[in-house]
């Protein structure tokens, strides 16, 4: 084993004992560019040297965790996958009861904010009785989820993210560069700290978006990640993952395939 690797190594048992951060679950190719990054944005050269500043200055710990939870979101992320999702909106609410869509993980709230705005945008999706739940590991990035407040950044423009909506205006508040979702779309949401594989299933979902997580897990952990997804779902409950990612081999028994390009399953 080389010192690099021991050094690397040294890092993530640190991050287990002292941060509760569990290394174990993500690919080590994804924990180290995150990790990288950090440390060039330190001028940190090594591991060590980087284990030592994480010691030493209270800031980096928060900052290193918030690297390595997966945070990258959109407002309509993959514009294209969003008409199955709202066929499929429409088929779970055109029932009596209480509708649940699950967004897991949902970062800074924008997917789920999306989902409520989709809805309160189509005359034949029911919003009386439905419940947007957003969950994720990182109460920080769920406190962000909760203000709803999005900022136009260099690499970010939040009114291009809008645009599949007809009139954005009537969701968002916009002031310069700040977006503020209104309350109208708020009440729609909830958000709630979740781990996906720690934790038990929901239940009762009819709908739950777990995309783009799965390219960033390891084998094992996607099953655990999938398997409990898939017993939060009602019989005939959908499921969409991201456009790039496939369901582990061993859970495809339990859906049927309803949109192959775009990832959308139905639990059987």
């Amino acid at each position: 084993m080389s010192e690099t690797t021991d050094a690397f190594d040294r890092l993530l048992a640190h991050l287990a004992a002292e941060l509760d951060f569990e290394s174990s679950y993500y690919n080590e190719s994804y924990l180290d560019r995150r990790i990288s990054a950090r440390m060039r944005r330190r001028d940190v050269e090594g591991y060590d040297e980087y284990l030592d500043l994480v010691r030493s200055d209270p800031e980096e710990p928060g900052a290193l965790l918030d690297s390595l939870s997966i945070n990258v979101t959109s407002f309509y992320r993959n514009p294209e996958a969003w008409e199955p999702i709202r066929d499929a909106l429409r088929t779970v609410t055109a029932g009596r009861g209480r509708t649940t869509v699950w967004s897991a993980p949902c970062s800074d709230g924008r997917e789920p904010y999306s989902l409520a705005m989709l809805a309160l945008d189509d005359d034949e999706i029911r919003t009386r009785r439905l419940d947007i739940v957003g969950t994720d590991i990182n109460e920080d990035v769920l406190e962000r989820a909760r203000a709803g407040v999005y900022r136009t950044t260099k690499t970010r423009d939040v009114a291009s993210e809008l645009e599949p909506l007809d009139d954005a205006e009537r969701y968002v508040d916009r002031e310069d560069d700040t977006f503020a979702v209104r309350d109208e779309v708020k009440e729609l949401v909830t958000f709630e700290q979740h781990d996906l594989i720690a934790d038990e299933p929901k239940g009762g979902v009819d709908l739950a978006l777990c995309r783009n997580l799965l390219i960033y897990i390891n084998t094992e952990s996607k099953r655990a990640v999938v398997d409990t997804v898939l017993s939060s779902l009602r019989e005939g409950g959908y499921l969409v993952i991201g456009m790039t990612e496939t369901l582990p081999r061993g859970s495809r028994d339990a859906v049927e395939t309803v949109d192959k390009r775009r990832r959308v399953y139905r639990r059987t």
